[in-house]
């Protein structure tokens, strides 16, 4: 039987290995990615514990109690790095690009690891909406947390609003690929259309400069 965290010891050990030998923004990135993937199996576990005290099925569990408590777990190494840290917007959005990179290479690996025969092309359309639904989340988040400070309104309902964006987004693409044909294809087309409408608005308002 294959566990998840034999997957992430063998996914981060090479990460790990890396600090070592990177710095700067290099080093800041790998170690976001490694956050990412830390806290994508802590989100299992949490979400698991609280569909065994609720006994919901699956599918609600996936639209309901996941997209929350995925997005509050990728919260938490911004707001370190925002208040602890006091990183800048570039560096923020930095982080948050590494840690829905790390969470879902780790989901996909485990998506993976699970003995059920998927065609090529579902995995490849799977792999890509799902790691870039988790990096726009994060983005999002980050974006959040900027614009907040930006008007010295980071307080709880700032955050709050952010986590609220970026979760109803998560929720809304399980909610569509939960289910077959047409809604799937949305759900799947809709966070690359994200990311492209995302990317667009950083060239123009040169954030990635």
């Amino acid at each position: 039987m294959i566990y998840a965290e034999h997957i992430l010891i063998c996914v981060a050990a090479p990460l790990m290995i890396a600090l070592a030998f990177t710095k700067g923004a290099s080093r800041r990135f790998t170690a976001s990615v490694l956050a990412g993937m830390g806290v994508c199996l802590l989100s299992a576990y949490i979400s698991a514990f609280i569909n065994a005290l609720t006994s919901m099925e699956e599918a609600q569990t996936k639209v309901f109690i996941s997209p929350a408590v995925e997005e509050i777990m990728k919260l938490v190494p911004l707001l370190f790095c925002l208040f602890l840290l006091g990183m800048d917007e570039k560096g923020m959005l930095l982080m948050a690009v590494g840690v829905g990179t790390g969470f879902a290479i780790f989901e996909n690996c485990c998506y993976l690891a699970v003995p059920e025969m998927r065609s090529f092309a579902f995995v490849a359309v799977r792999g890509f909406a799902v790691g870039v639904m988790h990096v726009v989340s994060a983005v999002s988040l980050a974006l959040g947390l900027a614009l907040a400070r930006r008007f010295r309104a980071v307080t709880l309902p700032g955050i709050l609003g952010a986590l609220s964006l970026s979760a109803t987004f998560h929720g809304l693409y399980n909610l569509l690929v939960s289910h077959s044909g047409v809604p799937a294809a949305i759900g799947y087309a809709l966070p690359l259309l994200t990311a492209g409408l995302l990317y667009a608005g950083f060239r123009r308002f040169h954030i990635m400069d």
